[in-house]
């Protein structure tokens, strides 16, 4: 048999434990400049730190659906306002169910997170609703002619075309709003301040044209009927104040629907206009997906629409119609709520693929995408309760518990020190090495994947400071196990480094077990308690294999740690060493000469 070459150690052995201790410092530098280019240099706080906004939404019985609060509409429910709160970029949003009807929305502060509380709040279905008539709103009571019909503020002059930019000049109706094709010729009232919607345009469905259009008078939706609901419709329209926010919160409020409703809408801030809209033809489950783009011909921001297949068949039949009515009949409400959050014309029928274009600014572009995305809940809510949550209690719950976490880590220091003495030093750079892989991936995962850090986080760390002393405890305690069997400190380290690794796998594998399934079986801060500690838990076994495990190696070479001196905490004498085992050699006794 070969012998083994000389300066190589047993497998797992000690050559070079510096390319370890390399690669691991590497790793830190890289984290720490990844934290600092990014700006990121502290952990992202939760709303128990931060401070924040707690919002409580309560599910509501809606006509003709009396089971229709159930877990699966509040689940979904859940899903969609999450969302729709996660596409404003606020992060470590908190949206979860409390009893039956209840959902909490807990939003931290931070950069839109006053624009997701607006948009929490608006949480019922979204409907795109048919324009009958649209006027100016304001405090003063409307004249006579203006309440007789509903349609009559709204109806352009006999003549005047739905496409014209010079034209349909009535002091009350508002800018118009137009929807026309991404494939389809943009129209002239598309390059004024209102809005319009473009879409592809199906080669076998001509546009009418725009003398074949029948005027408003002509319309039956416009036209005022002896029927006693039209009358009621007229009067709550004449009566409508949009200036009034209760006015402007309840119109439209309770309706079915397929019935029409009276609501406000808002085209310029300051300013409000108010409605009356048909029955709702295509609701909010039928957007497939929508979002803010920059048309690349003009530059300025538009919204694209994109319909499921049954709502751009619903999509093609509604603004096929209104492509042949007169202002303001050719729109189509965006209904959110009771408030109409857009009402763009039509000059052409359209179907899967819409865009919306005009008077856009980029917040106001991406707030209507993400509504239209959004929007549709399964469930009307009731906001009963807003409560601004500050961060003085969470602030002091945190310094008790750094507190906390300060005393528990001096004690294991002091343990580490009087027990293991020079093992200690190794112990505690291990401990800082841990602490700053966490803090910087910690750091570093709220601007990646939305991770803030909470109450119960901070509690994981504490915990992780324990599972990390432990593995540092087991893989001395293999060394002083070696040293006490008479073996020098060299081969005593990579002897006990094989059974110290298995110990150290298993323990952790079921610490991070426990955290995996504490992470998926609950919700809210809970789970950042069990993210907290199953990362850290990871990083314990990088931190031991990568820089206890070398780091011992090497200071298994010096004087101070071979020699085995009393503040080593490697004293063989200390130790109760037994002296090295010897095999006794068979000494033959000389034999006596046989007698013949």
């Amino acid at each position: 048999m070969a012998a083994p070459k000389k300066g190589r150690g047993p497998a797992g052995g000690q050559g070079r434990p510096g390319r370890a201790l390399a690669l691991i410092l590497i790793v830190m530098v890289a984290l720490a400049g990844g934290m600092f280019l990014s700006g990121h240099t502290t952990p992202r706080l939760g709303i128990d730190l931060a401070g924040g906004t707690s919002i409580t939404l309560e599910a509501q019985n809606q006509p003709g659906k009396p089971n229709a609060i159930n877990q699966t509409n509040m689940d979904t429910a859940v899903g969609i306002i999450e969302r729709r709160v996660n596409g404003l970029g606020v992060s470590e949003a908190e949206v979860q169910t409390q009893g039956n009807k209840n959902i909490i929305v807990n939003i931290p502060k931070g950069t839109n997170s006053k624009q997701a509380q607006e948009q929490v709040g608006t949480t019922a279905q979204l409907y795109f609703r048919p324009v009958l008539t649209v006027q100016a709103s304001g405090p003063e009571e409307p004249k006579p002619s203006d309440s007789a019909s509903p349609s009559a503020s709204g109806t352009p002059k006999p003549g005047e075309s739905a496409q014209g930019e010079d034209k349909a000049k009535d002091e009350d109706k508002p800018q118009g709003e137009e929807a026309t094709g991404s494939e389809a010729t943009p129209s002239a009232s598309a390059t004024t301040q209102g809005r319009a919607v473009t879409g592809a345009l199906k080669k076998d469905d001509p546009t009418p044209a725009a003398s074949d259009k029948p005027k408003a008078s002509d319309s039956p939706e416009a036209s005022p009927s002896a029927d006693p609901a039209t009358a009621k419709l007229q009067e709550e329209f004449a009566k409508l104040d949009c200036t009034d926010p209760k006015q402007r919160t309840e119109a439209g409020q309770g309706a079915k629907p397929s019935d029409s409703i009276v609501a406000c809408g808002s085209n310029v801030p300051g300013s409000y206009e108010k409605y009356v809209l048909g029955p709702a033809e295509v609701s909010g489950r039928d957007v497939d997906d929508a979002k803010a783009a920059i048309d690349q011909r003009t530059g300025q921001w538009i919204v694209s629409m994109e319909f499921t297949s049954a709502g751009a068949k619903k999509f093609q039949t509604i603004t096929g119609r209104l492509a042949q009515q007169q202002p303001p009949m050719n729109q189509f409400g965006i209904v959110l709520d009771g408030e109409v959050v857009s009402a763009p014309s039509v000059s052409q029928a359209l179907s899967k693929n819409a865009q919306i274009s005009g008077s856009f600014t980029q917040q106001s572009a991406e707030d209507l995408g993400n509504i239209l995305s959004y929007g549709a809940l399964p469930l009307t809510f009731k906001e009963v309760s807003v409560t601004t949550v500050t961060a003085a209690l969470g602030s002091e719950q945190l310094k008790g518990g750094l507190i906390a976490g300060a005393i528990g880590l001096a004690l294991v220091v002091l343990y580490l020190v009087v027990y293991y003495r020079g093992l200690s030093f190794i112990a505690l750079l291990s401990l800082l090495v841990s602490g700053v892989l966490t803090y910087t991936i910690m750091s570093l995962l709220g601007p990646a994947i939305g991770f803030a850090l909470n109450l119960p986080a901070v509690c994981g760390a504490i915990v992780a400071i324990g599972i990390t002393a432990d593995s540092f405890i087991v893989y001395f305690e293999r060394v002083r196990d070696e040293i006490r069997e008479g073996r020098t400190l060299r081969p005593a380290i990579e002897r006990a480094w094989p059974r110290a690794r298995r110990t150290i796998l298993v323990s952790d594998f079921v610490s991070f077990l426990a955290a995996a399934v504490l992470f998926i079986v609950t919700v809210g801060k809970v789970q950042g308690f069990a993210f907290t500690l199953g990362l850290t838990t990871l990083l314990d076994v990088v931190v031991v294999f990568f820089f206890t495990k070398p780091l011992m190696t090497l200071m298994g070479r010096t004087k101070f740690f071979s020699k085995g001196g009393p503040w080593s905490g490697l004293d063989p004498k200390r130790l109760g060493a037994q002296p090295p085992l010897r095999r006794s050699r068979r000494v033959n006794a000389p034999t006596e000469p046989k007698e013949a």
